[in-house]
């Protein structure tokens, strides 16, 4: 299992895009070592550049990186965070051979990705995490981090993973040990969901969303917790709201930024799972089927970016 916090660990990072540029970046700094697994292009400037990190929370500064195109050798702890849609292609970089007894933690939106790395690597080491940071990668190797704060949820069992805690901690990530692992992706799915499908519809603010449609947030709102709810984790749509309108009037979702961008969705992974969970336990969702459904097909006819080959009609969602 893996050493103690004491020691330096090696650890792997699965595209080190917004957040596994940053946590790769913050964990080099620390004098743990650090090996990104990304694309050819992306390596050649992690190799020669290292990682440069803009952070309201850190500072500036720039963390020297291995990179490499496969993962070759076993490590201590594999971060996986690239997006949902590129899973499948990604997990092609990480043997389940060289994971050995290193712990694997995703740090993915969404509930159901879980169940698809214990079926590659096995259930004893994959440990699901919740990440809560706005951070973006604006070139290979460079991250602004907006958020003051970068925060982890894992699930799991506190004495089993209180060296892998450590690590995060003292690295400068606040981070939290919980037994549910239900609840905490849940706890993400139910304020991510309303956040995403609106703003992405819309092709507006948060500030404008809670403003302007302020009556469809609150009932999607109560829709997210109510499927939550059914799915043993119960939400309170009141600090849901309250959550939203603290927020910088002027935040855009990561799914809204890649309609914008004519990026693939994480439709899927966010409503698809949302309305995956709702068929199973019979709750209505009208609200989030008839954003899923418009998202899906582009039939909004208020925004149509993210569609075509790269966008949300090239990924179904499963019903």
């Amino acid at each position: 299992m893996p050493r103690p916090a004491a020691r330096p660990w090696t650890v792997a990072v699965l595209g080190p895009g917004g957040v596994g540029g940053l946590l790769a970046g913050v964990l080099s700094r620390a004098g743990h070592r650090v090996i990104c697994v990304a694309a050819e292009e992306t390596t050649q400037v992690l190799r020669r550049d290292g990682i440069t990190v803009r952070s309201a929370q850190f500072g500036a500064f720039t963390a020297p990186v291995e990179a490499v195109t496969e993962l070759r050798e076993p490590v201590d702890l594999c971060l996986i965070a690239v997006k949902h849609t590129a899973l499948a292609a990604a997990l092609e970089r990480i043997p389940p051979d060289v994971v050995g007894d290193g712990w694997v933690v995703p740090l993915l939106n969404g509930v159901e990705h879980p169940d698809v790395l214990r079926g590659r690597y096995g259930a004893r080491c994959v440990v699901p995490g919740v990440i809560r940071v706005a951070s973006t990668r604006t070139a290979p190797g460079t991250i602004e981090h907006g958020s003051p704060f970068t925060e982890i949820d894992l699930a799991g069992a506190p004495e089993r993973l209180g060296a892998l805690a450590a690590v995060l901690e003292e690295a400068g990530v606040r981070t939290r040990v919980a037994d549910d692992e239900t609840a905490a992706l849940w706890a993400k799915l139910a304020f991510l969901a309303p956040f995403a499908l609106l703003t992405t519809h819309y092709g507006l603010t948060i500030g404008a969303v809670r403003t302007e449609r302020r009556e469809e947030l609150s009932a999607l709102v109560a829709e997210a917790a109510a499927v939550s709810g059914a799915c043993g984790a119960p939400a309170d749509p009141a600090k849901t709201l309250e959550l939203y309108d603290a927020f910088p009037g002027d935040s855009k979702s990561s799914m809204q930024r890649d309609a914008e961008a004519g990026r693939p969705l994480e439709l899927d992974a966010i409503g698809g799972a949302l309305l995956r969970a709702a068929d199973r336990h019979g709750v209505p969702v009208p609200i989030a089927s008839r954003l899923v459904t418009s998202l899906l097909t582009g039939d909004d006819g208020t925004h149509r970016r993210g569609r075509g080959p790269t966008g949300a009609g090239s990924a179904p969602v499963r019903r």
